[in-house]
């Protein structure tokens, strides 16, 4: 959820009083705190706050205490590569204590001995690496195969051991580089930096930075949008809510040593390219043509995103691993030109699509892509549910059949906008149900008793799809008024968080900190459906789902450590009859008929079918001519995918694009054209076959039209018609 609703703001700040309330006990001191006192009052105050806030109200404990310890030791070595037994045997001493020397005294000494013992073990892998460098030959004829995923292994018995599995993963890097076609000598450069970059990075670090990571374990320990934010952090927030950051326009974070996306802004830069997607890993960033490239591996990532922010119109070239990439040496690099995130393109925006049918008639559709619920207030405010109700309104003006709301890509937004956005498409209801920390129900509801359209509804969405998008499309389902297709399910989110700035709290508290404490993001609240299921977790399963490759990745709520618990409230009483039920086996039929004569789901499904074989592998060949005989099986598959896109592109129905700027315009234009000609192209110098060319090249969206097309004869004919397909 990126922003609170006004629906939710008294429940935010009941539910804010009484975590500060009860988080400020025992802190109180008449005397200024130095740094050393500021940091123990953070981290008591921290502690206490956490205690508060999580649904459970679970008190730090030496259980919790314990995972908190096991956390901090994988936020600094997550492949449990860096750290010994004996290391871990060691640091079991702070067990005991750990509880309540951080919730009492908010003693921070096991962060630092811990962090110490850490660089001292990467100085040691670094040496290591540089002697391996300088005296092994590569060569990958045998029939080995490399773990990379190591969560939850044990630890290197000791530093014969350790150094072992430091030379496998020396091993499995020199080969990624040698088959992305790489040179020994550059390769050996390109490595041995690696190695010490981390170290001498590692060692700048200063107190207040060992102090974050230190206490977002802890935060992580209670559930995963729990965070402690330094002032740098905080200030680097802000920016973010406010998109005025001028960049790529992607949210980042690390994951095995990798700079991994998480999310693409809409309407930034790298949304507006197509050459991005979610999951994707960068793993080196130049700043413009013929400028050599750093290496992102186990680069910390707050250096990472400095390198690859800019100044507008400034570009940046990335060299990423596709999401869900077969062999991970597979290499694309894509030049994105770095920019402000323009308003228009977060905006809800249409098409109507005139879809072929059987004897050369059509059926006219309407495809409405929300890319967020945004609002805004003031001189120029913004509203998705207004944008949305003109879009609608022309939709229904140009006489379409039905409607295809597209929330794919759609993180969330205003809960506010989320309740109003349904009451379009109901007479009135209940929307959502909010509960907060002390079990307060609080239901967010549509009351207007109005519909702006009754027509066929179809809901699309994905893995992608979460916060408030989900509490559109569980709504919407609950209520039996749009059928919901698309991935299995969709994201899972189903949480509240707010922001605590620290400073307030503890001046409150007659506190005065030597420099800025920062601030906690915290969980206060869970959403449900109408029918009282939680969105948390289980998300919002689709009632026809269809291949795709967003659902073979590892994306979800589900896919974090600590999330909260799926769970159930009260029901709410539903007024109408369900309109979609009683269709349901009919479309499932000819959806699953469509799907099977498909060649591009057919490939699609073998794209899923080799992501998920990797993913449950979770280890790589390191034979060369083996890896390099898997590459050209990708390529293969690359020239098909790039076959049957140039096939669809070239049948694609007659479609007109409708804009918040077009909207009032008179007739609807020329249809648009979408044809991947070099002139063009995309700027990408490797794997521009993987890159989809839009709408018209959207194998999804079209079966989605499909379906939307069975809804709508299946509606006017009544319920004992089955539709055989066209």
């Amino acid at each position: 959820m990126k922003t609170p609703s006004k629906t939710t703001w008294s429940v935010l700040a009941i539910s804010a009083a009484l975590i500060v309330s009860a988080a400020a006990i025992s802190l109180r001191s008449s005397e200024p705190l130095d740094a050393t006192q500021t940091k123990a009052a953070v981290t008591a105050l921290t502690a206490k706050i956490l205690e508060s806030s999580q649904f459970a109200h679970h008190r730090l404990d030496d259980e919790l205490a314990g995972r908190f310890l096991d956390r901090y030791l994988d936020t600094l070595d997550g492949g449990r590569l860096v750290f010994l037994q004996s290391d871990e045997e060691e640091f079991a001493r702070f067990r005991s204590q750990l509880a309540e020397a951080t919730r009492r005294q908010g003693d921070t000494r096991p962060a630092r001995i811990i962090f110490q013992r850490y660089l001292e073990r990467l100085d040691q892998r670094a040496a290591h690496v540089a002697e391996l460098l300088r005296t092994e030959k590569f060569d990958f004829t045998a029939d080995e195969r490399y773990h990379y995923d190591r969560k939850g292994a044990p630890r290197p018995r000791d530093l014969a051991a350790a150094q072992q599995l430091w030379r496998q993963q020396l091993r499995f890097e020199y080969l990624q580089e040698k088959l992305a076609g790489k040179k020994e000598d550059e390769i050996a450069q390109t490595l041995h930096r690696r190695s010490t970059r981390l170290a001498q990075t590692m060692r700048k670090f200063t107190d207040q930075t060992v102090l974050e990571l230190y206490l977002n374990a802890l935060a992580h320990v209670y559930d995963p949008h729990s965070d402690y934010m330094g002032r740098e952090q905080v200030q680097s927030f802000n920016i973010g809510m406010n998109l005025s950051l001028v960049g790529i326009g992607a949210t980042l974070n690390t994951e095995d040593g990798y700079c991994k996306i998480q999310e693409l802004v809409p309407g930034g830069p790298a949304a507006r390219s197509g050459l991005l997607k979610n999951g994707d890993r960068i793993v080196g960033v130049a700043q413009g043509e013929g400028r050599e490239f750093t290496d992102l591996v186990d680069m910390p990532l707050p250096q990472a995103v400095d390198l690859i922010r800019g100044k507008k119109g400034s570009t940046v070239r990335l060299s990423i691993i596709p999401a869900g990439a077969a062999d991970s040496a597979a290499r694309k690099t894509v030049a994105i030109v770095r920019d402000e995130i323009k308003l228009e393109d977060q905006q809800a925006k249409a098409r109507i699509v005139d879809l072929p049918l059987a004897g050369g008639k059509t059926r006219r559709l309407g495809v409405i892509e929300l890319p967020g619920f945004y609002a805004s207030e003031g001189k120029g405010a913004r509203s998705a549910t207004a944008d949305v109700a003109r879009l609608v309104s022309r939709l229904k003006q140009e006489k379409v059949t039905g409607i295809i709301l597209d929330l794919r890509r759609n993180g969330g937004g205003s809960l506010e906008e989320a309740i109003q956005l349904t009451g379009l498409f109901i007479p009135s209801g209940p929307v959502v149900q909010t509960r907060t920390l002390e079990g307060r129900v609080q239901v967010g509801a549509d009351h207007d008793g109005e519909t702006l359209y009754d027509g066929p509804l179809v809901v699309l969405t994905s893995r992608f799809s979460a916060s408030a998008s989900e509490i559109v499309a569980g709504a919407l389902q609950d209520h039996g008024r749009a059928v919901i297709v698309g991935d299995t399910s969709t994201f899972g989110k189903g949480t509240v968080q707010t922001v605590l700035p620290l400073a307030r709290i503890m001046q409150e508290e007659g506190l005065a900190p030597s420099e800025d404490p920062g601030a906690l993001k915290v969980t206060i609240s869970k959403f449900y459906r109408p029918s009282g299921k939680s969105t948390q977790l289980e998300g919002v399963k689709s009632d026809i789902v269809l291949p795709s490759l967003t659902d073979a990745l590892e994306v979800g709520e589900i896919e974090l450590e600590n999330p909260l618990p799926w769970d159930t409230i009260r029901g709410l009483d539903l007024a109408g009859a369900d309109r979609v039920r009683p269709y349901l086996n009919a479309l499932r039929k000819n959806s699953m008929e469509r799907i099977a004569k498909n060649p591009g789901f057919a490939i699609m499904q073998k794209d899923c079918e080799q992501i998920r074989k990797n993913r449950d592998t979770k280890s790589v060949s390191l034979n060369e001519a083996g890896r390099r005989k898997e590459k050209a099986e990708e390529e293969s598959r690359v020239e098909a995918r790039k076959k049957d896109r140039l096939a669809r592109a070239a049948t694609q129905p007659v479609t007109f694009e409708i804009t918040l700027k077009t909207v009032s315009r008179p007739g609807l234009g020329e249809p648009v054209k979408e044809s991947r000609s070099a002139a063009k192209a995309p700027s990408v110098e490797a794997g521009e076959d993987d890159i989809e060319t839009g709408p018209a090249d959207d194998i999804v969206l079209r079966e989605a039209q499909e379906v939307l097309a069975d809804y709508s004869e299946l509606l006017s004919r009544g319920a004992d018609l089955v539709v055989t397909g066209r």
